[in-house]
C-alpha cells in the first residue's frame, strides 16, 4: 500500500481548482505581466500537459458526476465539512508564524463548527462574525524569509515552487487529519482513502464553474503559471503585498508586453501539446 498517493492527486486538483482562485486575483488586484523566470520551462509544460490529460480522462468526468447527483445546498454542506477537518493545518501555521490572533480565531471556529456546527456541516462561527482564514506551510516559510525559488509543475502534483515544495511534505502528511485517519488505518480494497478521495472530487468540482476563463486564454500554461505566483504573493500579505513585491514578482518593468506575448505564441505553435 503506498500511503502518499492520495495527497499527490490532491495537489493535483488544487492546481485545476486554482482556475477560481486565480481569476479572482486576475481580476481584483494588481496584475503583474507575464513572468519570463522560468528556467525549468520545457520541463514545466511537459508536466502541465501530462496533469491537464489526467484531468480531462479521470479527475474531471468523476467531479462532473459528483455535481449531476448533488445540489448546491448539499455541495456547500460537503465543503463546510472538509474545511473543518484540514483546519489543523491552517492552526499550526499560524503558530509557526507568529500569529496567535489567527490561531486562537481558527481554533476557535473549529471549536464551534464541530459542536454547534453538527462536525463542521455547518458553518456558525461565521455567523457569529469569525472569518475563516487560511495559510500552509509554504507561507511559513516565506514569512521566515526562505526564498521562493524556481517554478515547477509536478507530475499529479501540481503548480509548485523550490519554497513550496517542503510545504506538500509538511502540510499533506504531517497536518493533514484525512491523512493521519489513511495512515492509522487497512480496510480492504483501500477503503482508508475514501474520506480523501472524496474531498478531492469535491475540490476539483468548484472550479468548473470557472473553466470558461480558459477559453480566452491563448495559452492557459501561462495562465496557471501567474495565477499561481499571484495567488502565493497575495496569501503571504494577507492580500495586500506591498508594490515593491508586486514588481519583483513582475521581475522586470521594461517588459515589451506585446513582443512578450508574440514569443509566447510562437512557443506555443512550436510546441503544440497533445
Amino acid at each position: 500500500m503506498d500511503s502518499p498517493s492520495m495527497p499527490k492527486i490532491s495537489t493535483a486538483l488544487s492546481r485545476l481548482a486554482l482556475v477560481a482562485a486565480g481569476a479572482a486575483v486576475l481580476a481584483g488586484c494588481a496584475t503583474p505581466t507575464p513572468r519570463r523566470d522560468d528556467p525549468y520551462e520545457n520541463f514545466n509544460r511537459k508536466m502541465y500537459a501530462f496533469n491537464d490529460f489526467a484531468d480531462r480522462v479521470a479527475i474531471r468526468p468523476v467531479a462532473v458526476g459528483y455535481r449531476k447527483v448533488t445540489n448546491d445546498t448539499s455541495r456547500r454542506l460537503i465543503s463546510n465539512f472538509f474545511a473543518n477537518v484540514k483546519s489543523p493545518i491552517t492552526i499550526v501555521n499560524d503558530v509557526l508564524q507568529g500569529q496567535p490572533r489567527y490561531a486562537f480565531t481558527q481554533t476557535s471556529r473549529l471549536v464551534i463548527n464541530t459542536t454547534v456546527g453538527v462536525l463542521g456541516f455547518f458553518d456558525p462561527a461565521s455567523e457569529m462574525g469569525i472569518d475563516a482564514h487560511t495559510t500552509d506551510f509554504g507561507v511559513t516559510l516565506a514569512k521566515w524569509g526562505v526564498p521562493e525559488g524556481p517554478y515547477l509543475v509536478l507530475p499529479l502534483f501540481g503548480p509548485s515552487t523550490g519554497r513550496d515544495l517542503p510545504a506538500i511534505v509538511v502540510d499533506q502528511y504531517f497536518l493533514d487529519p484525512l491523512a493521519w485517519y489513511a495512515s492509522d488505518h487497512d480496510f480492504k480494497w483501500h477503503a482508508e482513502y475514501l474520506p480523501q478521495m472524496a474531498y478531492l472530487v469535491t475540490l476539483r468540482s468548484t472550479g468548473i464553474d470557472a473553466e470558461t476563463l480558459l477559453q480566452g486564454a491563448y495559452d492557459p500554461y501561462v495562465f496557471y503559471r501567474d495565477a499561481y505566483r499571484q495567488r502565493r504573493l497575495y496569501k503571504i500579505y494577507n492580500g495586500n503585498p506591498p508594490m515593491e513585491a508586486i514588481q519583483a514578482l513582475q521581475g522586470d518593468d521594461n517588459l515589451d508586453i506585446d513582443k512578450l506575448l508574440e514569443e509566447q505564441q510562437q512557443y506555443e505553435k512550436k510546441h503544440k501539446q497533445p
